[in-house]
């Protein structure tokens, strides 16, 4: 849609969808016309990319980043006590930060984010502490009243992964980095398709309404026609005979022709793709074949030894892609990667410093990555997971939560500091049993003190949505006052 489109097309447009969704959608509907309207916006000329880092399974925030001051240690030390496992770190391992907003507390890394540590200290790296799906502001008092907005279906992973990525529950088909795109799409041009990138399979956060994500291998585009040399298995004949099956349809039939759509559309831009991706085996990217390159080999503390990281592997594919944005002309991307495992029932631990080992040195190597490229301002990486965990324990690991702390890298981030009020956690009954901190549930769980809407329209905002678009994209934002949580330059 341009802006050229006449009123009287508009309000067709506008009808028609009206009627597909019927009269109870009918604001939905204008919202997704605004937002194709305003995909004319202007074009930028620079480049930017942000890349999500989804935890999947639920991140705990507590063993994550650590008050340290003696009240808040007290309250978490003994909230994470157990007769079969105590959750709780040790002190002597932790890795200190000094965020300039620390209000007088004191804070820790868990001890396997050392090159986070590095980056933070670097001014490289922002913590954004207790962020969470909100509708709007919420207190505990009003929480415990039933008919207080809230986010649907709590807790639950699926939901709430889809309520992070596309603020509506399981069943949703559009997610905020997809709808970044649509914005984006134009100022792609012909290489609109690599708008939307997802190094990790699907991903919902990647969908909009006219922008497809793109699905890549970690080691390159998925080749569904010929080779380099225009052969497969060595024939050209073959070659051609494959590709005019797959891309020619024999019936009028719209879900044939559909799939020979797809199909016409990976091959062609495999073959983009294959003449505009570096080599991942020389500098800055590797430097030996992936499974024997040091560069993707983390440190992993249940074996001791070092690791091939696919989590890295995921983060060499992207930088690949950018690179090749020079050359295929693109402006602006948004990226997904993922590690999983993190509904730590049980063995939390052991498994929790595994993961978060992968996390710090998979982000370290990107960062590396991006200074060598000499990118790292027009990268941004961000996490995200659909939910925290308890502060207290299960037995042998800790239950799904709400709120949770997240880390914003990139050269353009006002790194070194926390943005947002840290949670209070350290009044507890005489007991030690119930959770009377306002920023805990009566589970333990973090009560989200900021919304993903307030934290992703600040990434939005540097990517260079404007400031109309943003309460298109974002449902929820304008129930809140501040808009910008000022981590990004």
């Amino acid at each position: 849609m341009s802006r050229a489109t006449s009123r009287r097309e508009f309000l067709r447009r506008t009808g028609l969808l009206t009627s597909l969704l019927g009269v109870a959608r009918a604001p939905f509907a204008l919202n997704l016309m605004s937002l194709g309207e305003a995909a004319a916006q202007s074009a930028p000329t620079d480049y930017k990319a942000l890349v999500c880092l989804f935890l999947t399974g639920g991140n705990d925030p507590f063993n994550t980043v650590l008050a340290t001051d003696a009240s808040s240690w007290r309250a978490y030390t003994t909230a994470r006590a157990s007769s079969l496992e105590v959750l709780a770190l040790d002190p002597s391992k932790l890795l200190p930060i000094s965020p300039v907003n620390a209000r007088g507390r004191t804070f820790a890394l868990n001890p396997r984010l050392a090159r986070l540590q590095e980056l933070f200290a670097l001014k490289r790296l922002a913590i954004v502490p207790n962020v969470g799906p909100l509708c709007q502001p919420t207190t505990k008092e009003q929480y415990n009243t039933s008919d207080y907005p809230r986010p649907p279906k709590l807790f639950s992973h699926s939901d709430q992964q889809a309520v992070w990525q596309a603020f509506q529950p399981e069943g949703n088909l559009k997610g905020w980095g997809g709808r970044m795109g649509d914005l984006m799409l134009a100022a792609n041009g012909s290489a609109s398709n690599f708008t939307c990138v997802s190094a990790t399979g699907n991903a919902l956060w990647l969908v909009g309404n006219a922008a497809r994500q793109y699905q890549l291998g970690a080691t390159g585009a998925i080749r569904m026609g010929s080779d380099g040399g225009n052969q497969v298995y060595g024939s050209t004949q073959l070659a051609s005979a494959l590709e005019r099956v797959v891309g020619g349809s024999r019936s009028s039939h719209v879900l044939e022709a559909d799939v020979v759509a797809v199909s016409q559309r990976s091959m062609n831009s495999e073959r983009i793709l294959r003449g505009a991706l570096p080599n991942p085996n020389v500098a800055p990217y590797g430097s030996a074949p992936f499974w024997m390159d040091p560069l993707l080999q983390y440190d992993n503390p249940l074996t001791y030894t070092k690791m091939y990281s696919p989590l890295a592997h995921q983060f060499q594919i992207i930088a690949r892609m950018i690179t090749a944005s020079q050359a295929l002309g693109v402006k602006r991307q948004v990226f997904f990667a993922s590690l999983s495992s993190f509904d730590t029932h049980q063995n939390q631990l052991r498994d929790h410093a595994n993961l978060l080992s992968q996390v710090s040195h998979a982000l370290g190597y990107f960062d590396a990555v991006l200074g060598g490229l000499g990118m790292r301002n027009q990268v941004t990486t961000f996490t995200s997971s659909e939910f925290g965990r308890t502060l207290g324990t299960n037995g042998g690991g800790s239950d799904h939560g709400w709120g949770s702390h997240h880390f914003v890298m990139g050269g353009a981030v006002k790194g070194g500091d926390l943005y947002g009020r840290f949670p209070d956690y350290s009044l507890r009954s005489a007991s030690g049993d119930d959770f009377l901190s306002p920023d805990l549930l009566g589970n333990g769980a973090l009560l989200p003190a900021l919304s993903v809407d307030q934290y992703a329209a600040t990434l939005a905002r540097w990517f260079g949505v404007s400031e109309t678009d943003l309460e298109l994209i974002f449902p929820n934002l304008s129930h809140f006052s501040v808009k910008d949580l000022g981590f990004m330059a």
